[in-house]
């Protein structure tokens, strides 16, 4: 009676087992690598903002931690700042720009800026923390909040600073992860622009390859084909310029590497080297890219 009875516990429990074990045809859900920064205006010193403000550093480190526990791979801000002052990449004229440059050079595909403050009141003494993340290939807005502590009479502002984050970053977390799935599954918007530069014959009306199709319809027939699930819109065309305001394009190549604006743009001018008018005269091409807008200068 007792073999039988554990040979049926046997037959039952393996399905369920079976159940819970992921299966090689699953696919693997991306995760998206995550920078937290701190907040600096244009004019201030990104180094002496990390040293001189406790708050700041407390709560970058408490964000940073909050990703870790949830999975994400993380990098950290003050590793690659070190790494590139000893690569002595920049100087003291420039940093405003060191932030954009850092964020770059991660690899992050979504940075955090952290901005923690003490409010001082007769009533008590609290932490605000703001919170605004960043898709690091466009630069555009995710998710942001603001939280605070609650008003304590201390001058522990490390602690309230803690509070304060504690308060909104699983809210923060969510909408970040839903955004990041939304852009995995659609892909990211990036703007293209397209202008005749010199002063030669060319005009978004010359018939260029093998088709001998008008240059406009030449770039939009491109963009159909190489656009993230064939999306695009056109804002406007021209004799001289054609403007897609938006088009979709994927976070990662078909090798599962980072697929950023300037990649995109780099595609774009490959392809574009390759065009020529019925003349036989091939396309002089430019391009240089602005945040989430890819500016690409034709002429012959």
């Amino acid at each position: 009676m007792k073999y039988n009875i554990l040979i049926l516990l046997m037959i039952f429990t393996l399905p369920l087992v079976a159940q819970n074990e992921p299966t090689k045809s699953e696919p693997a859900t991306i995760q998206p690598t995550i920078m937290v920064i701190p907040f600096t205006k244009k004019s201030q010193d990104v180094r002496r903002t990390l040293d001189n403000n406790k708050q700041v550093r407390i709560a970058i480190t408490l964000v940073k931690e909050s990703f870790d526990n949830r999975g994400f791979t993380t990098v950290d801000f003050s590793a690659k700042l070190k790494e590139m002052e000893l690569r002595a990449a920049f100087t003291s004229d420039n940093p405003s720009d060191i932030k954009t440059e850092i964020v770059r050079y991660s690899g992050a595909d979504i940075y955090i800026e952290v901005d923690a403050q003490m409010v001082r009141d007769a009533s008590g003494n609290s932490a605000q923390v703001i919170l605004t993340g960043y898709d690091a290939s466009t630069g555009n807005s995710l998710s942001n909040k603001v939280g605070f502590s609650n008003k304590f009479y201390t001058e522990d502002f490390g602690k309230l600073t803690a509070k304060a984050v504690e308060k909104i970053s699983e809210d923060f977390l969510n909408v970040m992860q839903s955004k990041f799935s939304e852009i995995i599954e659609n892909g990211r918007f990036v703007a293209v622009e397209f202008a005749i530069g010199g002063e030669d014959d060319l005009t978004m009306s010359s018939e260029v390859g093998e088709d001998e199709l008008p240059l406009a319809d030449m770039l939009e027939l491109w963009m159909e084909e190489n656009a993230y699930k064939g999306y695009y819109h056109i804002q406007g065309a021209t004799d001289l310029k054609v403007i897609f305001d938006q088009v979709r394009i994927p976070i990662k190549d078909s090798k599962k590497r980072n697929y950023t604006s300037n990649k995109f743009a780099l595609d774009i001018y490959k392809s574009l080297k390759k065009f020529k008018t019925i003349e036989g005269d091939k396309l002089s091409v430019k391009k240089s890219v602005k945040g989430n807008t890819i500016f690409i200068t034709l002429s012959l």
